[in-house]
């Protein structure tokens, strides 16, 4: 082997793998080596598909498999289904299921040539914002494992950050890509909703779901969202858009960039020093590059966190009410009287927490006599927050602020404060609810406590327009280094 695949990005081992530099084999068992010797501290992967990658990567080697990502090692969020291993959403309650069909992102990934090493560490159904309501532990973040590396697509997150995959595939509901990503030094992709399908994929809430990359490099995310995208007969939420020929060709320049920046997103006090200098030095350079800069107006972003946790609550009470140990899921030992106390049973053993929490708001927020108060009021004000997204993007391109508002804290420091947890996603969550694309692109480090810690910068675009704002994101990404930074492990 004369490259070793973790020291390029996707694009640049695809190439290698293409052009003989090095074997698909040789690139798998490069990444199979490094999750043995470091899974066990970092708890990225719940499950390895040790054999099936070989087995695949084998046969791109002697031909059988062609395609854009042939032989590339790619991770998988534990919420995507595959018709080999087990589907968990790390919960007990699916701690045995094994799905019998594939989950159409996933199966774009594979007719492309990609090689699927394992399903990583999430939080509990996807509910969460650290990793750790995980039924078998979460993932740690590799630049301190004191610290938790975001979640819900934390261990996603963590593989890429730590090289124990080329690229990930995660989820994002209201961050959980993009604020991981910020955390781990990685860049994370939220598609617009309806870009990809989320057949296949374990839902939380449905109008606010979308599966995206964790990459490398922007251009690694750009291609994988080309394969990925499109519409899909199996979800009727796919939008019927073709996909662009350039989506993945990210070097070309925006004409006129327009850069929006809004009040909202600078608070006073709100905000680690570190974090606002580097959205503040992002400024700056896109000025150095001939960019436009203009103050843009989202007045009901101060409302985004408690619409966001009534409306993912609402839906995920109703998605996961078939987990009952009857239709669905983990079915309790204990003798039972009747079928109410077997459901009731069954989903007191097989959900965690954080999952019974977001159950009885939801259930609560839908109920008789609240349904209006709560639920559909959030959902009016939902569509105010779309609209401020609208008239934002008649001025400006891209929006630019933070990810999150500090880098990543400690394992257990949240835990006990639910409110404060949830916090966490104040600049992610609108997008999710606006159904709007963002992705979050290293900032550099800051050092806390004797270590070097990443942070991110977000950018947000306008619906299906994928393409301007991923050039956009290569510029700022082009003239910085931080994609190169790698934690010692």
């Amino acid at each position: 082997m004369t490259l070793d695949p973790t020291t390029t990005d996707m694009v640049g081992l695809r190439d290698s793998i293409a052009s003989k530099q090095v074997s698909a084999t040789e690139a798998t068992r490069t990444y199979l080596d490094r999750i043995a010797a470091h899974n066990d501290g970092l708890g990225a992967y719940l499950e390895v598909h040790d054999e099936r990658a070989l087995q695949r990567a084998a046969d791109v080697d002697s031909g059988k498999i062609t395609g854009e990502l042939a032989g590339v090692p790619i991770a998988v969020k534990d919420l995507f289904c595959t018709s080999y291993g087990h589907t968990t959403a790390s919960s007990r309650m699916l701690e045995h299921y094994r799905s019998p069909f594939t989950a159409t992102a996933v199966q774009r990934l594979e007719d492309a040539g990609a090689v699927i090493l394992g399903k990583t560490s999430m939080d509990e159904f996807a509910m969460g914002s650290s990793c750790e309501t995980c039924f078998r532990g979460g993932a740690k973040n590799p630049w301190d494992t004191t610290r938790v590396p975001g979640g819900s697509s934390g261990g996603s997150a963590a593989a890429v950050a730590a090289d124990l995959c080329a690229a990930a595939l995660g989820s994002d509901t209201g961050g959980s890509i993009r604020q991981p990503a910020a955390l781990t030094g990685t860049v994370g992709l939220k598609p617009t909703y309806g870009r990809i399908s989320r057949y296949g994929m374990v839902a939380f809430a449905s109008s606010l779901d979308q599966c995206g990359p964790f990459a490398r490099s922007v251009r690694d995310a750009a291609l994988l969202l080309r394969i990925m995208a499109g519409k899909d007969p199996m979800d009727g939420t796919t939008a019927p858009i073709v996909v662009e020929p350039d989506l993945a060709d990210v070097d070309q320049p925006v004409e006129s960039l327009r850069i929006g920046i809004a009040k909202q997103y600078i608070l006073e006090g709100a905000n680690d020093p570190a974090v606002q200098q580097a959205v503040d030095n992002a400024v700056k350079f896109y000025e150095s590059h001939g960019a436009t800069v203009v103050e843009v107006d989202l007045p009901h972003t101060r409302y985004g966190i408690p619409v966001y946790y009534v409306v993912a609550t609402a839906e995920c009470s109703s998605n996961l009410a078939r987990y009952d140990g009857v239709h669905f899921g983990h079915r309790t030992g204990e003798p039972v009287n009747d079928i109410v106390e077997l459901f009731s049973k069954s989903r007191a053993e097989g959900f965690g927490d954080e999952v019974k929490r977001r159950v009885m708001l939801g259930t609560y927020a839908l109920s008789s006599g609240y349904y209006d108060a709560y639920y559909n009021r959030a959902l009016k004000v939902r569509r105010r927050i779309k609209q401020d997204f609208d008239d934002a993007f008649l001025q400006c391109d891209a929006i630019l602020c933070p990810t999150t508002t500090a880098p990543a804290f400690k394992i257990g420091e949240k835990s006990d404060d639910p409110l404060s947890m949830y916090l966490n996603d104040v600049y992610t969550v609108n997008a999710n609810l606006a159904g709007i694309a963002g992705v979050s692109l290293p900032a550099g480090t800051t050092e806390v406590d004797g270590k070097q810690l990443p942070i991110g910068i977000q950018l947000l675009g306008d619906a299906f327009a994928e393409a301007k704002l991923l050039r956009i994101a290569r510029l700022y990404e082009e003239g910085h280094a931080h994609s190169a930074l790698r934690p010692s492990i």
